[in-house]
């Protein structure tokens, strides 16, 4: 089915104990999400400064980078190199996939500008909207022109590259998807979470005081009556990876 063809992962995350006991790292959500049979998906942990060399890059059919705990607009050193990366697959048309973290810096890499939201923390599933072209090009996925995905990030896409289009947007966030062309997507939220994983990262963000517990109560009290679209979202992101649209 996958016709041997060969993806990368580039983690921006450290994988907590939690998340590789339960799904085997973030690299093995992604691989869960997007892998279909005969195909070959490696990790580089660049956040760690383990980068593709110049001679593999040719051999990958497509990239996805992940979401971080960094923010999109520092300078830390792997920071740079990522963006100096992502310039080099733009320039051989390779296919791109930015979740959250991933979605800001292929933005940044692009020419956007990206920075804390103003409207604050997104934290649980939130309704998106697509763009009346994103649904023609969707449309032979034939899914929702409203998804509801899981979000966890207080900063956002706040100027659009050159070229660039907005494909979908939400109540909180202006920018929840991007196309630019037709080789890079970014996409605000996470459509590779489960409920366990973002009240897991609830838990996190609670213990080191990014937010207080009355509004960690009420995130998780809201999360049990929701869910994500995730099969849709599945269907949109390897349709876009594997030149499916």
């Amino acid at each position: 089915m996958g016709g041997g063809k060969r993806f990368a992962v580039l983690l921006c995350a450290e994988d907590s104990d939690y998340v590789k006991k339960r799904h085997g790292g973030y690299y093995g959500v992604f691989v869960e999400m997007l892998a279909e049979e005969g195909e070959t998906w490696d990790v580089f942990k660049v956040a760690n400064g383990e980068f593709p060399d110049d001679n593999e890059i040719d051999g990958f059919d497509g990239f996805v980078i992940t979401g971080s705990c960094n923010d999109a607009h520092g300078d830390d050193v792997w920071i740079c190199k990522l963006i100096a990366l992502l310039n080099k697959l733009d320039s051989l048309n390779k296919k791109v996939l930015g979740i959250c973290f991933g979605h800001q810096i292929l933005s940044r890499a692009l020419g956007g500008k990206t920075g804390r939201a103003i409207s604050g923390w997104d934290i649980g599933v939130t309704a998106i909207h697509l763009s009346s072209s994103s649904s023609k090009l969707f449309s032979s996925l034939k899914i929702p022109t409203t998804l509801s995905v899981i979000e966890c990030h207080r900063d956002e896409v706040r100027e659009l590259p050159p070229k660039a289009e907005v494909i979908a947007w939400s109540e909180k966030t202006g920018v929840e998807m991007f196309r630019y062309g037709d080789h890079m997507l970014g996409i605000q939220g996470h459509p590779e979470y489960t409920k366990d994983i973002l009240l897991h990262l609830i838990d996190r963000l609670l213990q080191r005081s990014f937010i207080e517990e009355s509004y960690a109560d009420v995130l998780k009290a809201k999360l049990v009556k929701v869910e994500p679209d995730k099969e849709a979202w599945k269907k949109l992101c390897t349709s876009f990876l594997k030149g499916r649209l």
